[in-house]
């Protein structure tokens, strides 16, 4: 952890630090205290603010990054910070989110303007006005949102890191096969994740912290047929571009007992289901194995059918070259 030591004498030292748990528990005194786990780019540390009043020292959740003064303990054998004093973060700490927490390795504003390229590039007018209508009025979210809670890509700006991914392997599929309707299947991927700027709550940070109500009653499949719907007919699209653009949505998940609400009836649902799927599961096999050493295998991933991955000698660092000119 980053703390730096403000006084010598009596050791208290101070920082930031991500918080990864936050619990409010009662002593054997029947005093409360706030248990914590601090993290930051160096690793964890547990922490504890002995007689917590939520009124004097503030109120916390999970993926916030707060301000903390201190001093380092031992307790069975290994460090902990004994809190003295905690507040929130300010935008006058002038911090840099990404020492905190783990973010998209493209710069999410160049993500945006690529998948904006790519929708004006788009022969039906009418996408790309879809398209970039819904991109504009939700930019700000678009540029921090991750793309899932625990799994692929929930990282600080991942939503946009796993649309244009996506974006990408649909591009390199259409030129494999040319007789895919190209512009309908590029609009289907850069629109098949954006209601999960509704379903998830997200702390500053970027990273989830739950789901909202409408997230958990309808879903971003179900919630982004809705918004296709309703600015397609404003825009005044084609009813059956409409139609098909709405299945793409409710179908990208590929198997109902993965959330789709239906399987695709369409070659362009069908390919971008398999796009959506791949990149998820190679963002998933990076990730097990990232944190193993050469020739060994990581613990076993349920996400990946319960697997224990390998990791081979040829694994080089994770790079998309998503923003490469000669897309």
């Amino acid at each position: 952890m980053k703390f730096v030591t403000i006084d010598a004498r009596t050791g208290m030292q101070e920082g930031f630090a991500l918080l990864k748990s936050v619990a409010v528990k009662t002593g054997k005194n029947g005093a409360d205290y706030l248990d914590l786990l601090l993290s930051d780019a160096d690793g964890e540390m547990p922490a504890k603010l002995w007689s917590y009043k939520p009124d004097i020292h503030g109120e916390y959740s999970v993926n916030q990054i707060v301000k903390l003064r201190g001093t380092v303990e031992s307790y069975r054998d290994q460090p902990q910070f004994r809190v003295e004093r905690i507040r929130h973060l300010a935008p006058e700490d002038g911090l840099d989110l990404n020492e905190f927490v783990p973010a998209a390795t493209d710069e999410p504003e160049e993500m945006y303007s690529a998948l904006i390229k790519t929708a004006q590039g788009f022969a039906d007018k009418k996408l790309t006005a879809l398209v970039t209508n819904i991109y504009e009025e939700n930019k700000e979210k678009l540029l921090s949102f991750p793309a899932a809670f625990r799994l692929h890509h929930a990282v600080r700006g991942g939503l946009l890191w796993h649309t244009l991914s996506v974006v990408r392997l649909c591009q390199s599929a259409i030129k494999l096969y040319p007789f895919l309707r190209g512009d309908l299947l590029l609009c289907g991927a850069m629109l098949h994740d954006i209601c999960k700027l509704e379903e998830y709550v997200v702390a500053e940070t970027g990273l989830v912290s739950g789901y909202t109500a409408q997230g958990l009653l309808l879903g971003h499949l179900v919630r982004g047929a809705m918004l296709v719907e309703k600015e397609g007919e404003r825009l005044g699209l084609e009813r059956e571009t409409l139609v098909l653009l709405e299945h793409m949505l409710i179908s990208h998940h590929g198997q109902p007992e993965f959330g789709a609400a239906s399987r695709p009836l369409f070659l362009e649902a069908e390919v971008l289901a398999q796009c959506d799927l791949l990149d998820a599961t190679v963002f998933e096999f990076y990730e097990a194995q990232a944190s193993v050493k050469q020739g060994e295998f990581s613990q076993r991933q349920w996400s990946l059918h319960d697997r224990k991955i390998y990791r081979h000698g040829g694994t080089g660092e994770f790079s998309l070259g998503v923003l490469e000119e000669n897309w």
